[in-house]
């Protein structure tokens, strides 16, 4: 079982009818095993991933701190400049800078580097208060229900793939459901990441009502002893008011057909958008309340900062970062793992 399902969902396993408890007691020991190979790999390629956003953030404040004998209001100001130009948010900045001042007061920073580490430790409070288990329990029977939002090009269809690959890599039945309809490529695009992945999809026509794809998705899965069912929604505009009504008649149709559905609502947000997904976070998150957040293309940004903004403006836990193209890319947000490699000295 995927640490993060136990630990973000609930703490619930779901095992598919064929494991018996001796395959149960296995995975964790063959899971954790693993993990300890992997990990300090994957650090690497977090580091490598945060390079560009450590040079427009941490290296700054180096260079700012650099020679400074105190913390005044010049160094701050500079300061507040820097948080800005990384995504970390106007509101976040000034409560950030307004915690420093308070202990600059209590003469409990002295010089640049205890700023330094006070800012690291602030911004890990943030990403830890959001990093909460789901207050919905996986279900007691039937399919775990996940339905996928995101607006188009932020990848959303490549990460239900992935996601549908790290399911079905610790032993989870997976449906797919094509419920983006609009797009005219979105079911064959779904249905290529179900042939690579080896999990069923349930498609209809292009045009279909998405509802009725999902209620018909749903009768089919029930009775086949699914464990996981991951819904492809259409990359709405978050501007559009009748399509965001569409997204709330999908979740109602949802939670008809299984009591409790969806069990979680992810919420695919590109991060080299930067305040846009701010904004489209807000958007879905008002009209069917998001669940959880997976931020794509990490790598590809100078404003990473966004994480920690997203994470302090909505407290929303982000269950997954993507940090590259492979199938293994789309990994599990770890809010210590990723200031340490934000922070990371060395190489930028």
């Amino acid at each position: 079982m995927l640490s993060w399902f136990k630990k973000k969902i609930g703490g619930a396993q779901v095992l598919p009818p064929e494991q018996g408890a001796g395959a149960e007691a296995a995975a964790p020991a063959a899971e954790a095993a693993g993990q300890q190979e992997d990990g300090g790999n994957f650090f690497l390629r977090l580091k490598d991933g945060l390079s560009r956003t450590r040079k427009t953030f941490v290296r700054q404040i180096d260079a700012l701190f650099l020679g400074k004998k105190q913390i005044d209001a010049a160094l701050l100001e500079d300061l507040e400049e820097i948080l800005i130009m990384a995504d970390i948010g106007a509101n976040t900045t000034q409560e950030l800078l307004d915690k420093t001042r308070e202990q600059v007061k209590r003469n409990e920073l002295a010089d640049g580097q205890a700023l330094k580490k006070a800012l690291k430790e602030m911004i890990l409070g943030y990403l830890r208060n959001a990093d909460r288990p789901a207050d919905l329990a996986l279900p007691a029977q039937g399919p775990f229900v996940v339905m996928v939002l995101g607006v188009n090009g932020v990848g959303k269809t490549t990460t239900i793939g992935k996601l549908a690959h790290k399911f079905t890599q610790a032993g989870q039945k997976v449906l797919l459901v094509a419920a983006d309809t609009f797009r005219a490529a979105a079911s064959e695009q779904l249905q290529i990441w179900g042939k690579r992945v080896g999990v069923e999809v349930v498609a209809q026509q292009a045009g279909a009502d998405p509802s009725s794809v999902v209620f018909d998705a749903l009768d089919y899965a029930k009775p086949r002893n699914f464990d996981v069912v991951l819904v492809d929604t259409a990359g709405r505009l978050h501007t559009k008011v009748n399509l965001m009504e569409e997204l709330k008649k999908i979740k109602r149709v949802m939670d008809k057909k299984i009591p409790g559905a969806p069990h979680e609502i992810l919420l695919v947000l590109d991060a080299t958008t930067g305040q846009n997904a701010i904004s489209q976070a807000r958007l879905f998150n008002e009209a069917v309340d998001v669940t959880g957040l997976a931020l794509t293309k990490l790598d590809g940004t100078a404003k990473g900062g966004i994480v920690i903004n997203i994470c302090h403006e909505f407290n929303i836990p982000i269950r997954f970062i993507g940090i590259g193209e492979q199938m293994e890319d789309l990994r599990d947000f770890e809010p210590g793992e990723f200031v340490e490699a934000l922070f990371a000295e060395g190489e930028a």
